[in-house]
């Protein structure tokens, strides 16, 4: 399977309802470094209310 990004073989994939993507490493560090800036993440972390303890 290939990256969904680019024509790399893929490092990861993941399926939902039949449908099967996958990334290689270097997008999907991309793609989590897109997350950790998104607000709707800081939202929904309040709205959980979850207790992590180290």
């Amino acid at each position: 399977m290939q990256c969904h990004y680019c024509d790399r073989d893929a490092d990861l994939a993941v399926e939902s309802d039949g449908i099967k993507v996958g990334v290689c490493k270097q997008h999907f560090r991309e793609q989590m470094a897109e997350l950790e800036d998104a607000e709707w993440l800081d939202e929904l972390d309040e709205q959980l209310d979850i207790d992590r303890r180290e």
